[in-house]
C-alpha cells in the first residue's frame, strides 16, 4: 500500500534487516561468550544455547524492540521469529569465533569503541537538550493552521482501519469472529499483519490515490461505520472498516493538529540544535590555528584508495 501503513513487506526485508543486525555491534541480545554465558544469569527463558553460550527470551523481546515498528509485525509469525533467532544464533557465532581469534582485545576494536562511545554521549546529550528546547504550542499550531488553510485543502477522504492476513481462510475467519459481534479493534490487534495494528488497524484519513486501486475503491464506495468483505490486494487479504467520510476542504483543526505538529517539528529542532552549537561556542574558550588547518592536505578519494592498494592494505 502506498504512503500508510506500510502493509507488508518480503521476506527479502526482514533477511537484509538480519545481516544488517548480524553486523551491528549496537543492536543485539548483547549475548556474551560461552563461559561468559554460562556464569550469567539472565532474565526469561532459554531460546537457545549457542556453543554453551545462552539467548534468552529476554534477549529476543529486546532485539525486537530494537527493530523499526514497520518490521516487528513480521516477528508475530512463525518465519520471522525464526529469522530473527537464527540472526541472534549467527551473531553469538560471530562473537565467539571473534573472541577466540582475540578481536575482542585488539587495538581498532578499542579505537572504534571509544569513538562509538564519544558518538553515544553526544547523541544522548543533544536528543536530551533539544527535547528539553523544543516545544510546539497549540497556539502555534492553530496561527500556523490559520495562516496556512489554501495549502491545507484536500480532496474528498475517508478515515479507514483494517485487517491484514496472509491467506483467505484466515479472513474469512475473521469475519465470522465481526459478523458474530467481535471487536473490530481487538481482531486487528490480534491477528493483522500490518504495523497498523498497534492503533487497531487504523489508517487514518486519506485522499484518492494514496491507496492502492483495490483497496481504494472498496473504501470510497463504503458507508461510515460499514465493514466490508474480504478484499484481495498484493499484500493479502483485508477486512476493511470505514470510520470517517469528509468533503472536499479544509480538515477540522482537531484532525490535522498532530500532522501540523510533525512538519513543524523538524524546523524547531534545527533551530535548538543551533542555539545550541552557537551558545557553546560563545562560552567556550576556542582559538582555531587557520594556517595549520590550510596546510592540511586531503587526497581525493580515489588517490587514497590507490595508494592504500599499493601499499597492500
Amino acid at each position: 500500500m502506498q504512503q500508510k501503513g506500510a502493509i507488508v513487506r518480503t521476506k527479502n526485508i526482514i533477511t537484509a534487516t538480519a545481516i544488517a543486525l548480524c553486523l551491528a555491534l549496537s543492536v543485539g541480545c548483547q549475548s556474551k561468550s560461552a563461559t561468559e554465558g554460562k556464569n550469567e544469569q539472565k532474565g526469561g527463558q532459554t531460546l537457545a544455547e549457542v556453543n554453551g553460550g545462552v539467548i534468552t527470551t529476554a534477549d529476543f523481546m529486546k532485539e525486537v524492540d530494537n527493530l523499526p515498528p514497520y518490521l516487528r509485525p513480521m516477528t508475530q509469525t512463525p518465519e520471522g521469529k525464526k529469522e530473527l533467532l537464527d540472526t541472534m544464533i549467527i551473531r553469538e557465532l560471530l562473537m565467539q569465533a571473534a573472541q577466540k581469534d582475540g578481536v575482542d582485545k585488539s587495538k581498532e576494536v578499542a579505537d572504534k569503541l571509544e569513538e562509538l562511545k564519544k558518538q553515544v554521549i553526544i547523541k544522548v546529550y543533544v536528543q536530551k537538550k533539544i527535547e528539553a528546547q523544543t516545544n510546539i504550542t497549540d497556539a502555534e499550531l492553530q496561527k500556523f493552521y490559520d495562516e496556512n488553510k489554501e495549502k491545507l485543502k484536500t480532496g474528498d477522504q475517508v478515515r479507514a482501519s483494517h485487517i491484514l492476513v496472509k491467506s483467505e481462510q484466515e479472513a474469512q475467519d475473521i469475519l465470522k469472529q465481526l459478523k458474530s459481534g467481535g471487536n473490530f479493534e481487538q481482531l486487528a490487534g490480534k491477528y493483522s499483519i500490518d504495523a497498523a495494528k498497534t492503533k487497531g488497524g487504523d489508517l487514518g484519513w486519506f485522499s484518492k490515490g494514496s491507496m492502492i486501486p483495490e483497496f481504494e475503491k472498496v473504501a470510497f464506495a463504503m458507508k461510515e461505520g460499514e465493514t466490508s468483505g474480504i478484499v484481495k490486494t498484493q499484500f493479502g487479504y483485508h477486512i476493511i472498516k470505514l470510520t470517517g467520510k469528509r468533503p472536499a476542504g479544509v480538515p477540522p483543526f482537531a484532525d490535522v493538529k498532530d500532522q501540523l505538529k510533525a512538519k513543524l517539528m523538524p524546523q524547531k529542532q534545527q533551530e535548538a540544535f543551533q542555539k545550541l552549537r552557537d551558545d557553546l561556542k560563545k562560552s567556550a574558550k576556542l582559538t582555531v590555528k587557520e594556517d595549520v588547518l590550510n596546510s592540511i592536505s586531503v587526497k581525493p578519494a580515489a588517490a587514497q584508495a590507490e595508494a592504500g592498494e599499493a601499499s597492500g592494505k
